[in-house]
């Protein structure tokens, strides 16, 4: 039959590589027909093929590359032949660096991070909503769990509205490829783990939002899923490995009927990771349960698999020069693969950050996942950024519960008390809610002093703050507490012919105006303070419905002080000697009016009071 010459494969993953990393090893993942009958060679300098593996499935192979120092960027074949004479050549690309690994500077204390649903946030290109070739074909934006056309272009074209806002990185949901027959808007069920879905854009496109909010100071981060993909993945139609998925078994035997009843879904106990009288039964029900029967789970323990996981996630960094992580349900995963992941990608960027999800209200689990953690079962988790869901929660009971001895303000001078437990604290990522929760608004009641004194305290303690989109004009879900779709509801001004636009303030009520502002002058004296970003701590405990933070570096202190009185009352000041404003002159970052500390002040009305000694 002689030569076949450039065939194409159906599948070679990584879609390409690139030269000069710390780790030498490459797997290379083949997906074609009957392929583990082929021998691969590669005649390329520097380029050695060290192993070939065949899968169960005929259809696969994975092929261990090493790549020496010497090696250049550049374009070869890889030569697959056949035990009848047959070859297909597969041309295979290494591409130089952009930008050396200590250029891919993470997110950290002194960024602040927008969170974006990207179907909900603006439909930048209309031309791309519907897709005849995926499963979903409809867009409709009257039904919360449709898909409303939101994309990547949307993004792209406010990032002047981030950046005048104060942002100093963006964190989209997920943009890869989700060809899920519903519920396909939200991102967190992939079918591809290399591609963008196209009703969001192209990988072009993805890389052209990454390097325009660089040029604004701006950092990309990525919501990636280590945990699970969709159910209409790729592979699932022909899975490589008898392992690939945790439950396979149970799975292809009810492929034919597959539902809630014969999924073995995951318990959800995360305690488990860390519980020293955990039976093993629970353990693997919480690691192995899928997420739900919709999302297959991945089986890390696998080692092609968990090859695989990492490489997709340095490849991501690479090709969009991205600003961080977001790793979805941190604890689901086997918890030894997530720290060798996490050990992957710090080892190749040292100045890079991860987060990741951890959904609880329990500061012992929050610390046992960060990086460095005193571990009593010896744990290293490589994870610089858990989540403060404790913190959150502490903030909403703070603020909606009366005053007394041990309700009220006291619950955030408690929960922030916790900071011992913490091997970092200003690493740790705190916000008022997210794209999974009930809107802050709607949380406080509908209150809109309570909603900025969260804002103001979030923004000012030593944490990293994301803020969801929408919370800065007081978007709520209150009509259905806690419903996802509403949620993610529509940011207004981001499709043509809405009736109010929050990107230039058209049709906003005069709260929303004035939310808009308060966020606005706050995220931007942020952005600029070092006392905020790295500065020294000192609170005091409440005391008659006042709560007081300082924050304090060379030359600059910032005060913050929660009150919850209804009626005007005198602040005493002299409780506060220790940390040193005696005299000084002091300006409200919110009015710009200023005063000197002295004995006493006094405060006319509920609300945050933000100070600086900043000129």
């Amino acid at each position: 039959m002689g030569m076949l010459g450039h065939a194409q494969l159906e599948r070679v993953e990584p879609l390409n590589w690139w030269v000069g990393f710390n780790n030498p090893q490459l797997q290379l993942l083949v997906k074609h027909p009957n392929i583990s009958e082929a021998m691969p060679s590669i005649l390329y300098k520097g380029v050695t093929v060290k192993k070939v593996h065949k899968a169960d499935s005929p259809n696969y192979l994975f092929i261990d590359l090493e790549i020496d120092k010497t090696t250049k960027a550049g374009t070869f074949d890889i030569v697959f032949k056949f035990k009848n004479g047959n070859e297909i050549k597969q041309p295979y690309q290494f591409k130089a660096r952009p930008k050396s690994a200590e250029n891919y500077v993470g997110f950290n204390s002194s960024d602040a991070i927008y969170l974006i649903t990207p179907d909900r946030f603006a439909n930048g290109d209309a031309s791309n909503d519907v897709n005849q070739d995926l499963l979903e074909k409809t867009i409709d934006r009257t039904n919360d769990y449709a898909r409303h056309g939101g994309d990547i272009k949307g993004i792209t074209n406010h990032l002047n509205y981030i950046e005048d806002l104060g942002f100093t990185a963006i964190w989209p949901c997920p943009l890869l490829t989700n060809d899920m027959p519903q519920s396909s808007y939200h991102g967190y069920a992939m079918t591809d783990f290399y591609e963008i879905d196209p009703r969001f854009g192209t990988l072009t496109e993805y890389i052209e939002l990454s390097h325009a909010a660089q040029k604004k100071g701006i950092k990309l981060i990525m919501d990636q899923v280590a945990n699970h993909c969709g159910l209409e993945h790729w592979w699932m139609k022909d899975l490589p490995f008898k392992d690939w998925v945790n439950y396979q078994k149970n799975y292809e035997d009810n492929k034919a009927n597959w539902n809630d009843k014969v999924t073995i879904t995951s318990n959800h106990r995360r305690t488990t990771n860390q519980d020293r009288y955990a039976s093993k039964n629970d353990h693997e029900e919480m690691v192995n349960g899928w997420f739900v029967p919709g999302m297959p789970d991945l089986n890390q323990r696998n080692p092609f698999m968990a090859k695989y996981i990492i490489q997709n996630s340095i490849w991501w960094i690479e090709i969009a020069g991205l600003g961080g992580i977001r790793q979805d349900t941190y604890p689901y995963p086997d918890k030894d693969f997530m720290s060798q992941w996490a050990g992957a990608i710090m080892n190749e960027y040292p100045k890079f950050s991860i987060v990741g999800e951890e959904w609880s209200t329990n500061p012992l689990l929050i610390g046992y996942w960060q990086k460095d953690a005193n571990n009593k079962d010896g744990y290293q988790s490589n994870l610089k950024s858990p989540m403060d869901f404790a913190m959150q929660n502490q903030i909403v009971n703070g603020l909606n519960e009366r005053e007394s001895w041990d309700t009220g303000l006291v619950k955030m001078y408690d929960g922030l008390a916790n900071d011992f437990h913490y091997t970092a604290p200003k690493d740790i990522m705190i916000f008022p809610d997210n794209h999974d929760m009930s809107r802050i608004f709607t949380q406080l009641k509908e209150d809109v002093v309570n909603t900025k004194m969260a804002l103001a305290y979030i923004l000012t303690l030593p944490r990293i703050p994301q803020i969801y989109y929408g919370t800065e004009i007081l978007m709520n879900d209150t009509a259905k507490p806690g419903d996802h779709g509403l949620i993610r509801t529509d940011f207004p001004g981001g499709w043509e012919g809405d009736d109010a636009n929050a990107f230039t303030g058209e049709g906003l009520n005069e709260a929303q105006k004035d939310m808009q502002s308060f966020v606005k002058k706050v995220l931007n004296y942020r952005k600029t303070s070092k006392a905020i970003h790295e500065g020294k701590t000192i609170h005091f405990a409440p005391k008659e419905g006042v709560y007081v933070l300082f924050r304090m570096a060379e030359n600059e202190t910032v005060v913050h002080i929660i009150n919850k009185n209804e009626t005007p009352i005198k602040l005493d000041l002299k409780r506060f000697e220790e940390v040193g404003l005696g005299g000084k002159m002091v300006k409200n970052i919110i009015s710009s009016e200023q005063f000197i500390w002295e004995d006493s002040i006094a405060i006319n009305s509920k609300g945050s009071i933000l100070l600086t000694t900043k000129k």
